[in-house]
């Protein structure tokens, strides 16, 4: 009975002194990773079709704050995700203007936060884009530059999907260079 007290005294701070482990580090600024993008066809609650597109990327914010606070509360902010839309001419992708029909708003991310010492986030986000007037006889193959903005004004590096075929349904991954 000795011993195994014993054993136990000494296990105790072996396990107590494993468990504190180092606090991982990341940079407060956010980094963004392209996953994937697919287009699919989808139709809405009156039987219309659309195409329809979704993102997928990967983030990691060091100090956690990511995502816009409540509507309502002190944040001038309505948007933390901007998008650039490329579209091929002439064998080239080129930037559109403002009013190009396939043109996304930019998007919010909702308030994230995570309890605890360690405040990093990490994870994929999934944003679903309607292509209400896209029309296959319109210039299809398509890309898109995005990037993030923490809530202190941070901003992540951009990247790029790779070339999209809007009027192939198809999940288009990260090319590797």
């Amino acid at each position: 009975m000795r011993t195994i007290k014993s054993l136990i005294l000494i296990f105790i701070p072996v396990i107590f002194l494993a468990s504190c482990g180092k606090i991982v580090q990341l940079p407060a600024t956010p980094h963004i990773e392209f996953r994937s993008f697919a287009v699919f066809d989808t139709i809405d609650i009156l039987g219309n079709e659309y195409k329809g597109g979704r993102l997928k990327f990967y983030f990691e914010d060091g100090d956690g704050d990511l995502g816009l606070s409540s509507p309502g509360e002190e944040d001038n902010d309505t948007t933390n995700m901007y998008f650039k839309l490329f579209r091929m001419t002439g064998g080239n992708m080129v930037e559109v203007s403002d009013d190009d029909l396939l043109k996304p708003s930019d998007y919010r991310i909702p308030y994230m936060e995570r309890a605890g010492r360690n405040k990093i986030l990490k994870g994929t986000i999934s944003v679903t884009f309607l292509y209400l007037l896209y029309s296959a006889d319109d210039t299809d193959t398509i890309r898109y530059d995005f990037y993030i903005k923490d809530r202190a004004q941070n901003f992540s590096n951009t990247e790029s999907t790779s070339e999209i075929a809007l009027s192939v349904n198809n999940i288009y991954l990260k090319q590797n260079p």
